[in-house]
């Protein structure tokens, strides 16, 4: 993690403002590096320092931006001690370690430990980083979880995926094809959570049986297909030469703002206008639009499936046999659900029940962007149920204090791409 110190702004001061929240310091996430941050880092170091956050403090935080930390078990350790040595819960470290003897704990075994707190944050910006650290803290809290690696962005950034259940029907949902549409990421982080907190607990999931969703349901989630991109919009720190070129092609298309109006990966290749249904129609719609190099948004690539991180997507797409997918976006609160004149079973129906749990409105694609989009392609190829969810209103990219809204909005959706299967 990059060093920063006293009077830098930015998404490294949230996650630093985050972690000594979480910690039990508490600051607000305003991304200021200011006095009032720095006394409470130094509460949380217990020692007069310059303020300076270098690889040795930020590893003593980082455990609070995963949720979680390990403890070597020493002589005279239980695990009610440990429960409330880390103010946590006896239920959250049982969970988190299904195979340890807990009640007669083995000297130097590792145990994880949980915080006792949500790990997905809903109050600062996503980068890459972020997205990695909190997949890593809900894999540990809830065993059950897998994660794979579904490819690499242009940066070398992982694709992660978080598969939840081991039933035969196999659903997709999938956020932050477009980097400035990045709310999207922790909605699917925090719905995965939640089931797994509800599946653990035996619970239900706003009144739908979790044992049930486990054994019938696989649910797979990308949550950031374009972390470049993301971290780009975000200000998380790029490689100069990334950083420059991205500027670079920004400055041929000078009414979008930059970074903030960037949709594309890092090359300039919208993810979204990558796949193979109508390729060359988008290629045609979007030229004629002025997009036919590298840009911001809207340009469709050299051909379809060129940018890694769609690749990647389609790839996974043809391993598995998803039933249904769902590709969040954002903005418009609305639900596209079809493609040309393809009518998969039930697809009208489902997409119906979407707009009732919701409040938003089912329409059918524009022209303009009816083509390319995975999504599309999905309905083309399988002919079987894809949506497009657009969610929220106002100008990508939405801020962080729209997420509640967001969220509660699309629950039903998020679950209904399951039980409406």
């Amino acid at each position: 993690m990059k060093t920063i110190r006293p009077g830098e702004r930015g998404i490294l001061v949230q996650y630093l403002q985050l972690a000594l929240t979480r910690a039990g310091y508490v600051t607000r996430p305003d991304g200021i590096f200011g006095e009032s941050t720095c006394r409470i880092l130094r509460s949380f170091l217990q020692q007069e320092t310059d303020c300076v956050v270098n690889d040795e403090i930020w590893e003593r935080l980082i455990p609070y931006l995963k949720g979680y930390t390990r403890h070597t078990v020493a002589r005279g350790d239980t695990l009610f001690g440990l429960a409330r040595r880390y103010r946590t819960g006896v239920e959250q470290i049982r969970i988190a370690n299904p195979e340890a003897e807990l009640l007669n704990l083995k000297v130097g075994s590792v145990l994880t430990i949980p915080f006792d707190y949500p790990v997905v944050p809903t109050g600062v910006a996503y980068s890459s980083l972020l997205n990695e650290y909190v997949i890593e803290g809900l894999v540990a809290r809830y065993p059950f979880l897998t994660v794979t690696e579904i490819g690499r962005s242009v940066m070398k950034r992982p694709l992660l995926c978080l598969k939840i259940g081991e039933g035969a029907k196999q659903v997709f949902y999938n956020g932050s094809f477009h980097a400035n549409e990045n709310i999207t990421t922790p909605v699917l982080l925090k719905f995965a959570e939640e089931y797994a907190r509800a599946f653990s607990g035996r619970r239900a999931l706003y009144g739908v049986d979790t044992g049930r969703l486990f054994h019938e349901y696989e649910l797979s989630l990308v949550p950031m297909v374009n972390p470049d991109g993301v971290d780009l919009v975000n200000g998380f720190p790029l490689d100069d030469a990334y950083y420059d070129k991205a500027r670079e092609i920004a400055e041929n298309y000078p009414d979008i703002p930059f970074p903030s109006g960037w949709k594309a990966n890092i090359e300039g290749v919208d993810l979204n206008l990558q796949f193979p249904a109508g390729w060359e129609q988008a290629r045609e719609i979007k030229s004629a639009q002025g997009y036919t190099s590298p840009a911001p948004r809207d340009f469709v690539g050299e051909g379809p499936l060129t940018a890694p991180e769609s690749l990647a997507v389609y790839d996974f797409t043809l391993g598995k046999e998803f039933r249904l997918i769902l590709a969040y976006h954002t903005q418009g609160e609305i639900i596209y659900w079809k493609y040309l004149d393809y009518n998969p079973e039930k697809s009208g129906q489902i997409a119906d029940y979407f707009a009732a749990v919701s409040g938003y409105k089912v329409e059918e694609t524009p022209l303009a962007s009816g083509y390319a989009g995975y999504k599309d392609w999905f309905i083309m190829y399988y002919n079987r149920p894809g949506f497009t969810i657009e969610a929220g209103l106002g100008t990508n990219p939405l801020p962080m204090s729209d997420f509640d809204r967001i969220y509660e909005d699309n629950k039903g959706i998020l679950l209904g791409g399951m039980t409406q299967i």
